[in-house]
């Protein structure tokens, strides 16, 4: 097994281990994708990943994290993204949604336009969340989710699935992970609730049961679901840590989950992360061994020996690459050559091979 061998997730398979990592791109209007998304996710498609994963999707318009975030709350929503969808699986690549609600960290400026809340007389709105706290000192205060409203959260997350499919997506992703609603409500940090949502770690991880259960009862039997988590959040103690993504992950799999997506941290804004060359490959690495699901690395892997070896080394069944991709969209064709494997070259671009 190795960077290039072939993956198949139920009846999917991928024609190397090399995925496109969810990456935000601010860029949308009313939800919708555009040239952009094209462009972007068409270029990593003919660079010869495997699998590209399409920016946090939201389910619902206040789980934007932005307001020029995607999402798929409106049937309106779904030719755009089936266009880049074509284009994409035209090129080899398979494609995956990642379906997301940013909770409190909703209603946010693009990071280049600062980052900061935006309030809803500028076209913000009140974010909402497992308890009333909010992210970072200073913000508003959170609407705390009632038990009807986190039914209508669980049911926005399959009509999205189902619009998901009218997009021809090969696979759906749940983002537990990073800070946003799923994952606010597995940590005691940012969940402090004293219903069947809160407390236990039973109670803390039903939501997240719950919208696995229903993306799956909406989502084709033959096609994967993925869930993303944050293995940390990278506090001393209280929060959320690797030895409850263990469990967390070993109750997916019954679930229908083929395999875990582990990043960490993004609950809160004082966590300190040793960030370095393949800092979270570890804890992916004890999830595929514990819980005995597949699992995905991320997280500073730039160098194609760097990515085969996590799947040599059983580290890992998927690689997944942001911040390096965006660098180069033909990491895959490099990485090939590198590795002394064959490169999935676009007929046009034979030329250079």
């Amino acid at each position: 097994m190795h960077l290039f061998s072939p993956l198949t997730l139920r009846s999917l398979t991928l024609r190397n281990r090399i995925a496109v990592s969810p990456m935000c791109q601010y860029s949308a209007v009313d939800g919708r994708a555009n040239d952009w998304h094209l462009v972007h996710l068409g270029a990593r498609a003919a660079g010869g990943a495997g699998l590209v994963m399409f920016e946090a999707t939201a389910v619902e318009a206040r789980g934007r994290i932005s307001p020029a975030d995607l999402g798929l709350w409106d049937d309106a929503q779904v030719e755009p993204l089936a266009r880049v969808v074509r284009f994409v699986e035209a090129q080899g690549a398979a494609t995956c949604l990642q379906l997301a609600h940013a909770g409190r960290k909703a209603s946010t400026a693009p990071p280049w336009e600062g980052g900061g809340p935006v309030a809803p007389s500028a076209g913000g709105w009140l974010p909402v969340a497992p308890s009333a706290l909010p992210f970072r000192d200073g913000d508003a205060a959170p609407h705390a989710l009632d038990a009807g409203e986190l039914r209508a959260v669980v049911q926005a997350f399959a009509a999205a699935a189902r619009r998901a499919t009218a997009a021809g997506f090969r696979a759906v992703e749940i983002h537990a992970a990073h800070g946003y609603l799923l994952h606010q409500f597995l940590s005691p940090l940012s969940n402090r609730r004293t219903d069947a949502y809160g407390g236990s770690f039973e109670n803390r991880t039903r939501l997240v049961r719950e919208v696995v259960s229903a993306v799956r009862a909406e989502w084709p039997e033959p096609l994967p679901v993925i869930v993303r988590i944050s293995a940390t959040d990278w506090v001393e103690e209280g929060g959320w840590d690797v030895a409850q993504s263990v469990e967390l992950a070993r109750g997916l799999a019954p679930l229908g989950v083929e395999l875990v997506d582990v990043s960490s941290g993004g609950l809160v804004p004082t966590a300190k992360v040793p960030a370095g060359p393949g800092y979270q490959s570890g804890f992916a690495e004890r999830i595929r061994r514990e819980a005995h699901v597949a699992t995905g690395a991320v997280g500073m892997i730039v160098a194609p020996e760097q990515a085969d070896h996590v799947i040599r080394s059983g580290q890992a069944d998927l690689v997944l690459m942001a911040r390096e991709m965006l660098r180069d969209p033909h990491f895959p064709l490099r990485a090939a050559r590198a590795l002394g494997q064959d490169g999935p070259w676009p007929k046009q671009y034979l030329r250079a091979r």
